[in-house]
C-alpha cells in the first residue's frame, strides 16, 4: 500500500461539497485496478444482475441513444449495449483514470463502434437538450453533493417521454437485516480491501456514503423535486440496491 493513501476519510456529514469532490476524485483515481474484482467479490456478483435488471427497463424509441453518467468503468454502458445493440452509447466520468478503464474494457469487447466515452462534469452535460432516450447512472449519485443538479441535467438532455434512472445502493430498513448489513459494510468490506486495495480506506468511504443515502421514498421525492413524473422504484436484493426511475414529461 502506498504511503500517501489515508487510514480514513472524514465522514460525508462532517465536510462541505468542495472537499467532497475532491476527495472522490482521489478515491476513484486509486481504486481503477481492483475495482471491477472487488464489485464483483464484495456484492457476490449481484451488481451484474442489478445492471442487467436496470438495462432491461431502458425503452429506446427516438434517438436511440443512452448517456451513462459517472459511468465509472463502463460496466451499465456494456450491458445497455448488449441488451440493446440498435443503441449508440455515450459514457462520461469526471476520474480520467476511470474513463481510460472503460476505454480498455470497451475495446476488449469489441464495443468501441457502439460506445464512446469522455471525460466530463455531471453538472454540466455537454449536450442539448432532448439528446438522449435514457440517460441513467449506476452507484455514482451518492458521490454527487449536489443531486438535485445532477439529476436536472440528466433530465434535460433527455427527451420528452424517456427515462432518467439511477441504481444506487442504500441501508437496508429490514430489522433483520440491518444489523447483519451494518457489520458487513463497516467491518467486513474494509477487510477484505485490506487485501487487495491500494487505498482500502476507500471502502470506508464508501459505507459511509451508503450508509448516508436517502432513503429510497426520500430519494423518489428528490426525483421528483428535480422534475420528473411517474417516478417508479425497484428494490434489488433485499432492498440493498433499488432501481429508481423518473420520466421526463410529455410536452
Amino acid at each position: 500500500m502506498g504511503n500517501s493513501a489515508p487510514e480514513k476519510y472524514p465522514q460525508v456529514k462532517m465536510i462541505t461539497d468542495q472537499e467532497r469532490i475532491r476527495m472522490v476524485k482521489e478515491i476513484f483515481s486509486t481504486i481503477t485496478g481492483k475495482y471491477d474484482f472487488l464489485n464483483r467479490f464484495l456484492s457476490l456478483r449481484r451488481d451484474v444482475y442489478w445492471r442487467k435488471f436496470t438495462a432491461k427497463k431502458m425503452r429506446f424509441f427516438q434517438t436511440n441513444r443512452y448517456l451513462d453518467v459517472a459511468c465509472g468503468t463502463g460496466d451499465l454502458s456494456v450491458a445497455a449495449a448488449t441488451k440493446h445493440p440498435q443503441i449508440k452509447v455515450t459514457g462520461l466520468d469526471f476520474v480520467p483514470e476511470m474513463v481510460e478503464t472503460a476505454k480498455n474494457k470497451v475495446q476488449k469487447k469489441n464495443l468501441a463502434g457502439t460506445i464512446s466515452l469522455m471525460q466530463g462534469d455531471a453538472l454540466q452535460l455537454p449536450f442539448e437538450d432532448n439528446s438522449f432516450d435514457v440517460a441513467g447512472i449506476a452507484f455514482g449519485i451518492r458521490n454527487i453533493p449536489d443531486r438535485k443538479r445532477a439529476l436536472s441535467e440528466m433530465l434535460r438532455v433527455t427527451v420528452p417521454g424517456g427515462q432518467v434512472m439511477v441504481l444506487e445502493m442504500t441501508f437496508v430498513r429490514n430489522r433483520f437485516f440491518k444489523l447483519i448489513y451494518y457489520v458487513y459494510l463497516n467491518y467486513l468490506l474494509p477487510a477484505f480491501a485490506k487485501v487487495f486495495s491500494k487505498n482500502p480506506a476507500a471502502y470506508y468511504y464508501l459505507a459511509d456514503s451508503i450508509m448516508n443515502f436517502p432513503s429510497p421514498d426520500e430519494f423518489a421525492k428528490i426525483l421528483e423535486e428535480a422534475g420528473m413524473v411517474n417516478v417508479e422504484k425497484y428494490p434489488l436484493t433485499f432492498g440493498i440496491t433499488w432501481l429508481h426511475i423518473g420520466k421526463k414529461a410529455m410536452r
